[in-house]
């Protein structure tokens, strides 16, 4: 659930820990999934009872007609619900620490099937609660305090019960939703299984196969901007070769998204995207409006970058190589002890979870042969969270770690202290502990280094956090708002179209900070979100907003301010997914109707690229 930023240099990626087979990786650095299940008969097991509830929930239909036989459907919802987190998750995470075996992957495919299975056994149940008036189930929650844990759910589904259809129309929606991922699957066959990478010969003379993995890394190390430049064209050409097909399977997205809104009775696609959570449209496009006036700071930093680099021009490829290269390594032992005390301002009990989860045995820490890329925090109910990492020593690796924790511990606060019904919580409140976890640890790093050169390495991953979080992120919601308009009000999407929508917003974001290449109208072809998850990147930039206001709180002020900042952060925390997102946050400090939390972003950056600059002086006069 990260934004990734590239390693900090390339000492740090020579840094890396060797490759180990699993086997022989000491314990204490893999999890243990038997507080999950004992074994896979144990899971067995536990499949064929979800299995049968899932026969007897489906039994229940055309029951709904008092407050008991409605409990009884909720909690058994519930009960579905609780072993649906343990079945999938035992499979899932025995899959991640080898995708190769095929046997733990079909099992995760037993899940999977099951799971189709359950949704259109409880099919039934909205159109049929519905039917009820809404008075009359309020009438049977004051008579039923088991019934009235449920009072929030039952009432959004009330609040939502315009856009719900009737049984026919239900169904049909649902046979169209096999569908849906068409488009995303086709892009995916065509950027990833079918891609022809080419064989370039850099201007230095290296010869490289150009993966995307290939491409980040002479981007985020190579110190020869003509080497980057040559990467950045040559991997652009794998769109432009099938930059028409890549609008078509656009427009399928966008065409989908339009169907499903109109079907539901929605005005627009934002709306339909924004309705379950019940987020005001204009929170977008105020976001974008104010982040599109917020700019400067971002401009600065690239400004900066380029006089640092000691660079005649400056193009999107010079945007991730390191202001200085520093040989520092950060073994996962160190960073143990580091953790809890950068969370300190949170208080000890916080500390003692985090702890806790640490010497879990809940993480598994280090690449192995088949394991899957990248970090993610696995949030099973019933048991603690489970956290993949690929830890290799880097300075991103640590923020990474940092990142995943902040997860880690919105699940064990919520899940000690909600209900099952809303133990989880909303993409849109979830990146605000991780994002504040991040801004926490900086800080902490910040006031230990004593080293010039780790200093700037530590404020360039900053800077370079925002800029991927937010202003990127928004910069692509802008995006996704106009090309969705397009279908809203009839109009052709060609390539042609939509490069010059994304052209025009590179030069809007970063005005004359950037000289800008032809190639770069290519670019929106090939990110995934736009394929795979609509009206979605967003939420990155709405959480780092509400995560960099809370901080402003948390660390700034009177003291007793500072209290009653961190008892409502942590309260937000502990809430989980019992209320709107919006209120949630709210009653955390933060108000994503006003502009405070967009400028508390502009206003950090800011300060942060001012410490840059003084940093690369310093260093440069030393």
């Amino acid at each position: 659930m990260r934004l990734s930023v590239p390693s900090s240099s390339p000492s740090e990626a020579l840094a890396a820990p060797a490759l180990r087979a699993r086997a022989d990786i000491p314990e204490r650095f893999k999890w243990n999934l038997s507080s999950i299940y004992k074994d896979w008969q144990a899971w067995q097991h536990a499949y064929d009872e979800l299995d049968r509830r899932i026969d007897d929930f489906a039994s229940l239909q055309g029951t709904l007609s008092g407050p008991d036989p409605l409990l009884r459907a909720l909690q058994l919802r519930d009960e579905m619900g609780q072993l649906e987190y343990k079945v999938w998750y035992f499979a899932s995470l025995w899959y991640d620490q080898d995708q190769r075996d095929n046997e733990i992957n079909a099992r995760r495919q037993q899940v999977q099937i099951l799971f189709a299975k359950a949704a259109q056994a409880a099919a039934w149940f909205d159109p049929e609660l519905l039917q009820v008036p809404l008075t009359t189930v309020e009438q049977w929650m004051a008579g039923r305090p088991a019934l009235a844990v449920y009072r929030f759910a039952l009432e959004d589904l009330y609040r939502q019960q315009e856009h719900v259809l009737d049984e026919k129309g239900e169904h049909l929606l649902s046979l169209s939703s096999r569908f849906s991922g068409a488009p995303n699957d086709a892009y995916a066959a065509l950027s990833t299984a079918d891609v022809k990478h080419p064989e370039v010969k850099l201007p230095s003379g290296t010869d490289v196969t150009l993966t995307y993995g290939q491409y980040r890394a002479i981007l985020a190390t190579n110190r020869d901007q003509g080497d980057r430049a040559a990467a950045f064209r040559e991997f652009h050409k794998i769109f432009g070769a099938n930059v028409n097909t890549y609008a078509s399977l656009y427009n399928a997205v966008l065409q989908r998204d339009w169907f499903h809104s109109q079907a539901r009775g929605y005005k627009t696609t934002l709306d339909a995207a924004l309705h379950g959570n019940n987020i005001p449209p204009a929170v977008v496009e105020n976001l974008i409006a104010q982040t599109r006036a917020g700019t400067e700071p971002l401009r600065r930093y690239h400004r900066l970058r380029k006089k640092a680099l000691g660079l005649a021009t400056y193009h999107i490829y010079d945007a991730t190589v390191p202001l200085v290269d520093v040989d520092r390594q950060y073994p996962y032992q160190d960073v143990l002890g580091w953790l809890p005390e950068s969370v300190a301002p949170l208080g000890a009990d916080y500390q003692r979870h985090m702890r806790g989860i640490l010497d879990g045995q809940c993480i598994d820490v280090y690449e192995n042969p088949g394991k899957k890329s990248g970090a993610y925090s696995a949030p099973v109910y019933g048991c603690q969270p489970y956290m993949l990492l690929n830890y290799n020593d880097t300075l991103d690796a640590v923020f990474t770690l940092a990142h995943e924790m902040g997860h880690s511990m919105h699940t064990v606060l919520s899940h000690a202290h909600q209900p099952f019904v809303y133990a989880g919580y909303t993409i849109f409140v979830a990146e605000v502990p991780s994002t504040l976890g991040e801004g926490l640890f900086l800080n902490f790093m910040l006031d230990r280094t004593q080293d010039e050169g780790e200093r700037i390495v530590l404020l360039q991953h900053a800077i370079d956090g925002i800029v991927g979080t937010f202003y990127t992120q928004v910069m692509f919601a802008d995006y996704e708002l106009q090309a969705h308009r397009l279908v809203e009000e009839g109009k052709p999407v060609t390539a042609d179209v939509l490069a010059e929508i994304y052209f025009a917003l590179l030069a809007a974001y970063h005005g004359d900070a950037m000289d800008y290449d032809e190639e770069s109208r290519l670019t929106w072809a090939r990110i995934p979100h736009f394929y795979s998850a609509p009206y979605y990147v967003y939420q990155y930039a709405t959480c780092f907003a509400s995560s960099a206001q809370l901080m402003k709180q948390l660390t700034s002020g009177a003291e007793a301010e500072r209290r009653e900042a961190i008892d409502r952060y942590l309260t937000l925390l502990k809430s989980g997914g019992s209320d709107h997102p919006m209120t949630l946050l709210k009653r955390a400090g933060v108000d994503l109707s006003k502009p405070e939390a967009v400028y508390a972003v502009v206003e950090h950056l800011d300060t942060l690229v001012t410490e840059l600059e003084r940093a690369v002086a310093d260093r440069e006069q030393n």
